[in-house]
């Protein structure tokens, strides 16, 4: 007898199938995932880092601004603005004087007054003079105008009215001369009151009362200084002369006054070198309005800035003397290497004076390999900016 056959299952649904394979799938693709992507990143860290290990490792510095050492304190001599002796211009005594030293005065202030008899002699005498000559010229007139008339009547010579004619010309002349004569006495009799020839300060006196007076040769009377502004010399070392530039500003310091500093002006300079001390002469004017400073003081003087703040310097070490001329390595923003010729201008020792083919911005590198060319890739390492 057969034995009865089991009915077989029932086929899948279709879909319960299909979204088997799908979670198979998904299981397959994540199980790849979790053992590829790590080791792409692997991958991937290795190649940069070989990148990095085959880049060549530089640092980079920047042109700075020329630092002149004309910060230096240099020694400078004071003097007065305007400076002056005054003699007298007319003899005679002392009769009185006004001023002392220290004293201040403005222009044309009496400072002294001069007893002249002798003067006042001959301001009368000159007066006189024109007076006979007034008199002898109206004479003249009178004579020529009659021997004109003689002469047209045939009275007198054309000789004779000649000469009165010359006469009357003489004595215009003659009067000429003697009012001359009295206008440069009574000039000079208005020296006998000695005044001042500009607004200032009484540095000297060497007259007194009853002291005889001799115009011209005669010593000085009084000593005379204009001390607002006043006027300062330094001699500039022939390296820095052309650091020097009118209108540049300096400050002034005095051993006496510590702490105080004065602001002067450079007004001019002498525009030649001394070929004896290798110095520039330059002239600076500081304004002294109390009277702080005295004129024939001894200062030092530092100038505040360079003349020429575009010059720029760069360290030694950046600097690359090949054939093809004085470059430097430039390192541009896609950290390659750009080799460029520069101008380079004064040797400080340790940094060198850039007067054209660079900018602040630039970044130089510094001591650069005997090998580095063009196109050439570099790691910036340390920088001059990193460091402040």
């Amino acid at each position: 007898m057969n034995s009865p056959v089991p009915p077989s299952s029932p086929a899948p649904p279709p879909i319960r199938l299909r979204r088997i394979a799908e979670i198979a799938a998904i299981l397959i693709l994540i199980g790849l995932a979790v053992g590829f992507v790590p080791r792409w990143m692997a991958h991937r860290k290795l190649l940069a880092q070989t990148r990095t290990d085959s880049a060549l490792l530089v640092s980079v510095i920047s042109a700075v601004p020329e630092k002149s050492d004309l910060g230096t304190p240099l020694p400078a001599n004071v003097e007065a603005f305007i400076q002056a002796s005054i003699h007298a211009r007319a003899s005679g005594y002392l009769k009185n004087w006004y001023v002392d030293i220290g004293d201040h005065v403005t222009n044309g202030q009496v400072l002294a007054e001069i007893e002249t008899p002798e003067l006042g002699e001959q301001l009368a005498q000159a007066k006189a003079q024109v007076d006979q000559a007034q008199a002898n010229l109206n004479l003249a007139k009178i004579t020529a105008d009659r021997w004109a008339v003689l002469l047209k009547t045939a009275s007198v010579s054309e000789q004779d009215a000649a000469e009165k004619e010359s006469d009357y010309v003489l004595q215009q002349a003659n009067l000429e001369a003697a009012r001359a004569n009295l206008k440069r006495l009574a000039d000079l009799k208005d020296f006998d009151r000695v005044t001042a020839p500009f607004t200032g300060v009484i540095t000297a006196r060497n007259t007194d009362i009853g002291q005889l007076i001799t115009a011209g040769s005669g010593p000085e009377l009084f000593g005379m200084a204009q001390t607002d502004p006043l006027r300062v010399y330094v001699q500039v070392p022939q390296q820095y002369v052309h650091d020097i530039a009118d209108g540049q500003k300096a400050q002034l310091t005095f051993l006496e006054l510590p702490g105080r500093t004065f602001e002067a002006t450079v007004t001019q300079t002498s525009g030649a070198v001394d070929p004896t001390t290798r110095t520039l002469q330059v002239e600076l004017h500081v304004p002294n309005p109390k009277g702080e400073i005295f004129a024939g003081s001894y200062a030092q003087v530092r100038f505040n800035e360079s003349a020429k703040p575009d010059a720029l310097t760069i360290s030694d070490n950046a600097i690359i003397f090949r054939a093809q001329g004085t470059q430097v390595a430039l390192v541009g923003p896609d950290n390659k290497v750009k080799l460029r010729d520069v101008k380079v201008g004064r040797d400080f020792g340790d940094v060198i004076e850039v007067l054209d083919g660079l900018s602040p911005n630039d970044r130089v590198i510094d001591n650069p390999p005997d090998s580095i060319a063009d196109g050439m890739s570099v790691e910036v390492v340390k920088s001059a900016d990193s460091d402040q």
